[in-house]
């Protein structure tokens, strides 16, 4: 028998005990439920302890494997180094032993059994303890490793354990201080299971519109959190369904004078951790089935005066006194919006590398079943592999080469914010991590659009690759599909998200027409813009498809593109500003076929570039370069081609050779890789 988790953290003083007499609520009891032990799982499955990498099994895929000019192990190990790789095995291999991670093909699950399963798995999580502090110290990618573990499993347990471990958790410690600790040590041993609660129903990108109110009682010092109408009500939060106890509130602070400091945050008790029955004045429940992801308990939840101690405002950002005088080190309200919408951040750096799994799991399945299904051929008696056709290589390949160029960049944008993070641990107030801050907000508010959109397309394109058989629901690119559905959408609309990142690059333009010296660029994504004049008067220049299946020749054309359209968007701004607009019109009649494309151009240069210095640097194996750098220049010239006609139309490119030669070079590429996917994809 597991132990139960009993949650004895007791309410707040101003939300009250909750009454003795109320029974045991449903899913207290299934706590209780008899499984086998961790431990006893443990120690079976330590017996059966699987090598580093086994030998792949015989079958219909080893002749393509056997083509390989390179060794698959080898590629593993470069990519996620033997200790991720040992991590990954042991997280799986508990999985595979643990019954209560069983399923069976075809299952249908009730709503209520599925979340219930999906909390009890959850829990075992904390029960295995996979990482531990020193573990994320020495190698803070676990963290990373073991959410797309859980997500290749089920995005529902992956979502529901990253939400309560990492965004609840987080947000309290990058937005709190020492007085918070006992919340995230209660945290850490299940005595309470969080959720973030920002979205309202009437408002989800425009957060500085949020309508839940924190007002301040100096008489009791307590915040009374209210929602002034059904419109106001948190919606959206997962965990909240069912099984949270406390949230992250974001709510409007008001203090005993009548002014409004803006949006912050706070930890407000929802239910009571021994019977998960609301507490007073809080309105709480589930909004019901979803397209995808329905193990996850997304819940709304309204607040008639509900009184936390003042000590639950989150005070990274501001503080109150006990009398009630506001007082923060951020004196522009925009600027305070940033640092209390912070938590944002790490949110989308991981729905990007959420996406990748997607998209990972969709090309394999494609792709596996391409070279090993037969259709038509040279003659009536042989059929060849779908994979061998042209049409269907140039279909998924470069979503491989996507996956490549994306699972680096996710990496390597994780171990940024970390970076990051670490630096508001430590209370970094310095120049160079504020604008670290601003950087990686416009890399993950493009990325998370970027990657977000291939994956959903990406399964797409598998699903109809696969013909009628990529209809069934056993192969689950259905449920792929739908699961990934939602990362368009949460933390913020993809396209809403874009018009922050193309602010960033215009505001690189507009202090360099003012000659306030460059902006600093710690990660490097704006360096090549001190060039822009040159840029500018490139050209291109390639004159064979030799030429173009080098990935410098994406990579010129995408430093000319991004400048192209940053010198395209400030102008169109300023037309549109002498024309009489206000400045919200301007920016909103600036945003389609400029700001847009200017933002994606940017983010995908970036991911290119990163791995194109990953794939070419002093690291990467010499017996791994050849089909590493063709994969660099596929992914680079098959997004390029996506922008051609802003390419001509720019003067960039002209007559009908360079748009042929990226055509023909994309293909050729394609071709190139074909006979080397399934081992690359393993």
């Amino acid at each position: 028998r597991p132990p139960s988790p009993g949650f004895p953290l007791p309410p707040g003083p101003a939300q009250g005990p909750p009454p003795a007499t109320r029974p045991p609520g449903p899913l207290c009891k299934l706590l209780c439920v008899k499984m086998p032990s961790v431990s006893d799982l443990k120690e079976a499955g330590s017996c059966r302890a699987p090598p580093l990498l086994p030998d792949l099994p015989s079958g219909p895929l080893r002749t393509y494997r056997k083509k390989a000019s390179f060794n698959w192990k080898e590629m593993a190990v470069f990519i996620e180094d033997e200790d991720l790789i040992h991590f990954k095995s042991r997280v799986f291999t508990a999985f595979e032993h643990d019954p209560l991670f069983a399923r069976l093909p075809g299952e249908e699950l009730s709503l209520e059994k599925y979340r219930e399963l999906t909390f009890l798995r959850c829990k075992r999580l904390f029960e295995y303890d996979f990482l531990r502090l020193e573990d994320i110290l020495e190698k803070p990618l676990k963290i990373m490793v073991l959410i797309t573990c859980l997500g290749m499993y089920d995005w529902s347990l992956g979502a529901k354990y990253l939400l309560n471990s990492q965004v609840f958790k987080g947000a309290i410690e990058s937005s709190g201080s020492e007085r918070h600790e006992e919340f995230l040590k209660q945290n850490g041993n299940m005595e309470n299971f969080g959720c973030f609660a920002l979205t309202e129903l009437s408002h989800g990108s425009n957060t500085k519109n949020m309508r839940t109110t924190a007002r301040y009682d100096p008489s009791t010092q307590e915040f009374v959190i209210h929602s002034p109408d059904f419109e106001a009500a948190k919606f959206w939060i997962g965990n909240l369904g069912k099984n949270a106890t406390h949230a992250v509130v974001y709510a409007q602070l008001h203090t005993p004078d009548g002014r409004c400091h803006g949006l912050h945050s706070f930890v407000v008790q929802v239910r009571d951790p021994k019977t998960l029955l609301p507490m007073p004045g809080v309105l709480v429940g589930d909004i019901g089935r979803k397209l995808g992801q329905n193990g996850l308990d997304n819940g709304f939840a309204m607040f008639h005066n509900v009184r936390i101690p003042k000590e639950n405002l989150l005070n990274q950002t501001g503080d109150i006194t006990a009398e009630g005088t506001y007082t923060s080190a951020y004196k522009d309200l925009k600027q305070r919006l940033g640092a209390s919408l912070g938590a944002l951040s790490s949110g989308r750096v991981m729905i990007i590398a959420m996406s990748v799994v997607n998209l990972k799991l969709a090309v394999s399945i494609a792709i596996r079943f391409s070279a090993t299904r037969h259709q038509f051929g040279p003659t009536d008696e042989k059929e060849i592999p779908v994979l061998e056709y042209q049409m269907q290589q140039w279909r998924l390949i470069p979503y491989l080469a996507a996956v490549y160029a994306l699972d680096y960049f996710s990496k390597s944008l994780f171990m940024n914010f970390i970076e990051f993070h670490v630096g508001l641990l430590m209370k970094d107030k310095s120049p160079r991590q504020a604008e670290l801050g601003r950087e990686i907000h416009a890399l993950s508010t493009s990325g998370k659009p970027l990657s977000s959109w291939l994956a959903q397309q990406g399964a797409q394109e598998c699903r109809e690759a696969c013909g009628g058989h990529g209809y069934l629901a056993m192969n689950r690119l259905g449920d792929i599909r739908n699961d990934n559905d939602p990362n368009c959408t949460y933390e913020g609309d993809n396209n809403v998200l874009l018009q922050q990142t193309s602010n960033y690059l215009l505001s690189w333009m507009s202090s360099r027409r003012q000659d306030k010296g460059p902006m600093t660029s710690p990660l490097g994504s704006l360096d090549y813009l001190e060039g822009y004049d040159h840029i500018l008067r490139q050209r291109f220049t390639a004159s064979s498809v030799h030429d173009c299946m080098d990935a410098s020749v994406p990579l010129s054309a995408y430093k000319w593109l991004v400048c192209y359209l940053l010198r395209e968007s400030f102008q169109k701004l300023r037309d549109q500003e002498q024309s009489g607009c206000t400045e919200f019109e301007a920016r909103n009649n600036s945003q389609v076929y400029y700001c847009r494309s200017l933002a994606i151009a940017f983010i995908e240069h970036t991911v290119l570039q990163r791995y194109h210095d990953y794939v070419h640097g002093a690291d990467t194996p010499a017996t791994l370069q050849p089909v590493l750098k063709r994969l660099c220049s596929l992914y680079g010239l098959w997004s390029l081609n996506k922008h051609m006609a802003v390419l001509y139309q720019g003067g960039f490119a002209s007559g009908e050779k360079a748009g042929r030669l990226v055509q023909d070079a994309i293909l050729e590429l394609c071709s190139k890789v074909w006979s080397q996917t399934d081992p690359v994809r393993c």
